[in-house]
């Protein structure tokens, strides 16, 4: 394996969500190299399915892009929170349903071009109503879909959101493969 060394590192913005900082990096050439890097405490996703295999998504604004889009619940980690409860937390304030059970499914980095955030994928069902004050300013509405749905929705690029493209297509592989959906 080529070696890269980090020989200087100044963090340049620090926000609530991430932090940019810019790397000095010695490659294997010898040339020093600048990395612009996003620093992310990592994320969940969680792919709710009805006891009818109905998937629950939510329509959420994001002002990066200027545009609400259909999503499957997720959110950031807070400090010390595992991704389960991560998961568990954010379903109930996004759809206002605790999951029964909580299958994770995979974990990957997001865009490891410039960034360090590590999404955690889970399947939530035996879903039952939960007391929540659904008070997420940028959730517009909740949905629920089929997975032929959510599969079309894909195709026609209504669904645009990659963490939920990815999602969908994870989720459609584990349950044709035995994973132990809902009937």
């Amino acid at each position: 394996m080529k070696r890269y060394e980090i020989i200087g590192s100044r963090v340049v913005y620090k926000g609530s969500i991430l932090t940019l900082r810019v790397d000095d990096v010695r490659m294997p050439s010898g040339r020093v190299a600048e990395r612009e890097i996003v620093t992310h405490s990592g994320a969940v996703g969680i792919v709710p399915l009805t006891d009818k295999g109905e998937i629950i998504m939510v329509n959420q604004y994001r002002h990066a892009v200027s545009a609400s889009l259909k999503e499957i619940p997720a959110g950031k980690l807070d400090p010390g929170e595992t991704p389960e409860a991560c998961a568990r937390r954010e379903l109930i304030e996004e759809t206002g349903f605790a999951p029964g059970r909580l299958v994770h499914l995979t974990t990957f980095y997001t865009t490891p071009g410039y960034s360090n955030e590590i999404f955690h994928l889970f399947v939530a069902d035996e879903l039952k109503p939960e007391s929540s004050d659904l008070t997420e300013e940028e959730i517009e509405s909740i949905e629920y879909l089929s997975l032929a749905e959510a599969v079309s929705q894909i195709d026609s690029g209504v669904i645009e959101d990659g963490k939920t493209v990815a999602a969908i297509g994870l989720v459609k592989i584990w349950l044709d493969s035995g994973g132990h959906g809902p009937a």
